[in-house]
């Protein structure tokens, strides 16, 4: 296998194996719409196997970040479909990262509605939000019938995303957000049937990932996870109970035929992941994770291994609208600047230069 060569994920028929993780930028305002500044930023790149969107707010109470673009209303729709258009007029595919922040959240983000969890714990620290850092409140505990009614949120979302025009969607289900806080121990105390035992920790990503499959089509459907990771205090100190937790869901997702699994881990050729792999049976997308930037020799290395069907790239993207290109030819490349992720404007986001204009 090589990395500029295609491949197929599920319905996804890729033109090279460098796929654009979903990366958060805050760019999209007040109202959640992706603009002019964003349809521009994705058709930039647009030229990576598969362009995976920034995390996607499914409703309101959902929302993490000030600036986060949502999948809930038809101008979310509408400016949503604008990017699909520009990705595809360009012959790249793009499939919507569906993000619920759960626990990650505060009122003065998320419009003044409620912060949900699987438990009443909060996370330590700080978020951000439009009143500037507050501490994380304590979570409102899901009942049984609101975690089902926020599956059916998943599911909405999901067949907005198509009826928008993109590819598919990937479920967010790393980085302690709402359906990783059901897999981790630490932020799921829960006695009901989605708790306690690492079948019933696993069972409502498992009921989210299922029933979005059925509504779109299973071959659209991608899984995020990042078991280990241990941010956001959605912590998993435990291997035994880790590959008890996430053997479990990916053994009860094989039957279905999703795309593709994405595995964010800082070990992505060790023994954990190539495990839960062997178990998904199906491609697998590869993510070293925050701690260091995915280069060209390591995305290489993976898919002439194959330890990946595809490797995700985060920062090299950012600041390389045409990094296949630049990979391709091994031409140098633009450092990103990390003081412009999360600022507003063009700066840092759709000013990087190409290696030709166009």
């Amino acid at each position: 296998m090589d990395l500029f060569s295609p491949v197929a994920l599920g319905d996804l028929q890729l033109a090279n194996r460098v796929v654009m993780a979903p990366l958060t930028r805050m760019r999209s305002g007040d109202s959640g719409v992706p603009g002019d500044l964003v349809v521009e930023h994705y058709r930039q790149r647009a030229g990576v196997g598969l362009v995976i969107t920034e995390g996607t707010y499914p409703n309101h109470e959902s929302q993490a970040f000030v600036g986060q673009p949502g999948i809930v209303t038809d101008e979310q729709v509408e400016g949503w479909r604008r990017v699909a258009d520009a990705v595809h007029a360009r012959g790249g595919r793009v499939v919507m990262q569906v993000m619920h922040g759960g626990r990650v959240t505060h009122p003065d983000t998320n419009g003044g509605r409620r912060v949900v969890a699987p438990s009443a714990i909060a996370i330590a620290g700080e978020a951000r939000t439009s009143t500037g850092k507050q501490p994380y409140p304590v979570p409102h505990a899901l009942t049984t019938e609101e975690a089902r009614a926020t599956l059916a949120d998943f599911v909405t979302a999901a067949r907005r995303a198509v009826e928008a025009g993109l590819d598919g969607v990937e479920i967010h289900g790393a980085n302690g957000y709402l359906l990783h806080e059901f897999l981790s121990p630490a932020s799921n105390r829960r006695d009901d049937v989605y708790g306690g035992s690492p079948e019933n920790r696993a069972r409502f990503v498992v009921e989210v990932v299922t029933a979005v499959a059925e509504a779109i089509g299973a071959g659209r459907v991608g899984l995020r996870i990042s078991p280990e990771h241990g941010i956001q205090d959605a912590l998993e100190p435990d291997r035994d109970d880790v590959l008890a937790t996430y053997g479990t869901l990916v053994d009860q997702l094989r039957p279905l035929g999703l795309a593709y699994l994405s595995v964010l881990h800082r070990e992505p050729a060790g023994d954990l992941v190539q495990e839960l792999r062997r178990r998904f049976d199906g491609p697998l997308i590869a993510n070293s994770g925050f701690s260091s930037v995915t280069t060209r020799a390591e995305a290489v290395a993976l898919i002439e291994a194959a330890h990946a069907d595809a490797v995700a790239v985060g920062r090299a993207v950012i600041a390389n609208p045409d990094l296949v290109e630049r990979w391709a030819g091994e031409h140098p490349e633009n450092a990103p600047d990390p003081a412009t992720f999360y600022a507003p404007g063009a700066e840092g986001y759709t000013d990087y230069p190409a290696l030709r204009a166009g």
